[in-house]
């Protein structure tokens, strides 16, 4: 089922796709974020991968306002979104369902099975879940992206998702989607072309897309 809008000058907008067969937000959250998008002069672009499951990577990170225009875009998709915190985060009878309900997933990083496998677990027990991970860590200029996004998608066997937020063309959606290879240079070559040219909203703060693992071999290897 696909459910279009007409905008007043008679174009069509980007179509909605009901049948996603992701976790689904309610209407009213399209409509909200269709709003805001309007409003802040933003479009969407891009369709989402047949998959009920996926980790998709949230770049680049520059701004705190990346946040509300992430949400936004993923609201215009009817996509409901998860994002990991801390355990203590959720700590509380009001605080911890209220989190929860926002798509928060505790993870205890004193566990034994570390953060990777206690968020595969995660996927392997829900039928429908995408979660939101922003690889560089943080809003300013970092060395490399963390691998947790590509190890979380290899052990669960779902799809990377490439979302994006373009803010020199004001367009925020999704590409490339993959499931991860085991080949980390391969694979990260793909999303490392995907990802050229898409600007934050701090040019300066971008994070090269990279993984520490990378850079740990020889530059000869690299250029292999």
């Amino acid at each position: 089922m696909t459910f279009c809008a007409v905008s007043a000058h008679g174009e069509y907008v980007r179509s909605l796709k009901l049948a996603h067969p992701g976790p689904k937000t309610p209407l009213w959250t399209y409509l909200v974020g269709r709003a805001y998008l309007k409003v802040a002069g933003w479009k969407t672009e891009g369709e989402l991968p047949n998959s009920s499951k996926g980790v998709l990577i949230a770049a680049p990170h520059t701004s705190g306002w990346d946040l509300p225009y992430m949400l936004a875009v993923a609201w215009v998709y009817r996509l409901d979104l998860h994002w990991i915190g801390k355990h203590t985060l959720f700590r509380g009878s009001i605080r911890g369902p209220f989190l929860r309900w926002l798509g928060g997933i505790a993870v205890d990083r004193r566990s034994r099975n570390g953060v990777v496998a206690q968020i595969v677990n995660h996927f392997d027990d829900n039928d429908t879940m995408v979660l939101a991970i922003a690889p560089a860590g943080t809003r300013g200029h970092a060395k490399h992206w963390k691998s947790g996004f590509y190890h979380i998608a290899h052990g669960a066997q779902v799809p990377i998702i490439c979302g994006f937020l373009d803010f020199e063309r004001k367009v925020g959606g999704v590409g490339l989607s993959f499931i991860p290879s085991g080949d980390i240079a391969k694979d990260m070559d793909r999303i490392r072309a995907f990802y050229e040219g898409i600007e934050g909203m701090y040019r300066d703060r971008k994070t090269e897309v990279r993984l520490r693992e990378e850079m740990s071999q020889p530059a000869w290897w690299r250029k292999l």
